[in-house]
């Protein structure tokens, strides 16, 4: 039970007690099949060859492993072994992971070190017998993860995250109902496990339900329905591309491939308009969708909450997280009056994170809250609708500008296969908006159609006073927009 866990990697040994022999991990690439007990006995050996590599308690490990069976052993034993994960993509450029090791201070990786300077050890198999057991030495408000955020808005910073943290939202995740994962749920992961959201709402929690994780290292919609027929899947835990790439496949093959599942859930990023209609036209089931943060361990709201998904909102808090919104000096918003009020969304809940690395700076205030740094309203039913994020805010002449109203005017443009909208400077105004468009194959708009198109359905200074086109847009692996790289000009 999660309840009794005091280090995350508690877990699975609470599963391969309940149900040894249960299916855990499911490798659909290679076709290997591993037991909870295999598991276990797997993170056991992680956890003593970290030892014996001279890992203490509370030292930083970082794992760098595509999604696989050898990923998993690696973080619980990691967890088990007293030491602090630092996850981080297999694909990493060597820059951005030497910054990563200096920055945590990490003094060893388990995988491929890709060329940088420190001392890797390679990730245990899982096709072990059961060797010597090894208890945990650390837990509760002991340092867990060290979750890098993505840099969307800037700089990364390393989210401090406690085993107590971690195991609050997997318990917190478990008491929604219908339950997001269940012991006789086969799941499919298919996300960059090395993110906070494929790690706890993926992995952690399969792990807290002694459930079956189906893996595959990269996500392609012909892969995955297949992979979805073949394993019975029950449960998708996805992103909107995720969904958007599923839905380009013909009609019969949705119907037939994904008759077995139950439950579709979304977080990362907001669900496109339409895809959640769009789904639920094709199999009869809709996507619920959730909102998180790193520093949120990360679930924070869900639509499972209210029982229904709603088009644009992404429901409410989770059983023990509250939620108000609140303006740039902390004061909380009146809700009761007949238009919702925009305001930051602040959080309180035991699944939060300690500050930020190494000193625990910005974390939540003494009475727990947390700003996320995200803007939104709550409607009627009690719903939260995300507008922005506060740091993409634009503020021209001092009139606030949220990129997703600019960008829902762009996007309905026939021309337009994606948009952004984001601030740059501006001698005369301070800041002025840019957008930065990718043309679907064979269209063509110039600059002067599209902010003719804004001006008449925008007030001034909403209109992008530059436009550029781009093949692609930046996003983060788990398909959130960049905008911060779109400020500098397009080449």
């Amino acid at each position: 039970m999660t309840e009794t866990a005091r280090n995350v990697a508690d877990l699975v040994s609470a599963s391969a007690l309940r149900g040894p022999q249960h299916a855990a991990l499911i490798d659909a690439t290679a076709g290997k099949q591993y037991t909870w007990s295999q598991v276990d006995a797997a993170v056991n050996a992680q956890a003593h060859a970290l030892a014996a590599a001279g890992v203490t308690p509370g030292d930083r490990v970082v794992v760098r492993l595509p999604t696989s069976p050898e990923f998993c052993a690696a973080v619980f034993g990691v967890l088990r072994a007293g030491g602090v994960v630092v996850p981080a993509g297999p694909g990493q450029p060597l820059r951005e992971l030497e910054r990563l090791i200096d920055d945590s201070g990490a003094r060893l990786l388990i995988g491929d070190g890709g060329g940088a300077d420190i001392t890797t050890l390679d990730a245990q198999p899982l096709d072990i017998e059961a060797g010597n057991p090894f208890t945990p030495l650390t837990g509760d408000e002991d340092l867990a993860v060290l979750g890098y955020t993505s840099g969307t808005s800037g700089v990364p910073r390393g989210a401090m995250l406690t085993h107590r943290a971690l195991i609050a939202n997997v318990t917190q995740c478990a008491a929604l109902r219908p339950a997001p994962v269940t012991a006789g749920d086969r799941v499919l992961l298919a996300l960059p496990l090395f993110h906070v959201y494929g790690l706890g709402p993926g992995l952690f929690q399969v792990a807290g339900a002694g459930a079956t994780a189906v893996l595959l290292e990269r996500f392609d919609a012909e892969t995955a329905l297949t992979t979805v027929r073949d394993h019975r899947i029950t449960t998708i835990v996805g992103v909107p591309p995720m969904y958007q790439a599923v839905l380009a496949q013909p009609a019969e093959r949705l119907g037939d491939s994904l008759s077995t599942v139950r439950l579709f859930t979304s977080g990362a990023a907001p669900l496109p308009k339409g895809v959640l209609d769009a789904m639920r036209n094709a199999v009869g089931l809709p996507i619920y969708e959730g909102y998180g943060l790193t520093e949120t361990g990360p679930v924070l709201t869900s639509t499972l909450v209210g029982g229904f998904p709603k088009p644009g909102s992404v429901g409410r808090p989770l059983p023990g997280v509250e939620l108000r919104l609140v303006d740039t000096d902390g004061r909380v918003l009146d809700q009761d009056e007949d238009e919702p009020g925009t305001g930051l969304v602040s959080v309180k809940g035991a699944n939060l994170f300690s500050g930020y690395w190494p000193d625990g700076h910005h974390g939540p205030d003494a009475e727990g809250w947390f700003r996320t740094g995200d803007v939104g309203y709550l409607d009627a039913e009690g719903d939260l609708h995300l507008v922005d994020r506060a740091g993409d805010l634009i503020i021209v002449n001092g009139f606030n500008v949220y990129p997703h109203e600019v960008e829902k005017v762009l996007g309905e443009l026939d021309q337009v296969a994606e948009a952004a909208a984001v601030g740059v400077p501006d001698e005369r105004t301070g800041e002025s908006v840019k957008a930065v468009l990718v043309l679907r194959d064979g269209q063509e708009l110039d600059a002067a159609t599209v902010t003719q198109h804004c001006a008449a359905r925008l007030a001034k200074f909403k209109v992008p006073t530059i436009v550029e086109f781009a093949e692609e847009l930046p996003h983060s692996a788990t398909g959130k927009l960049a905008r911060s790289r779109l400020r500098l000009p397009q080449s």
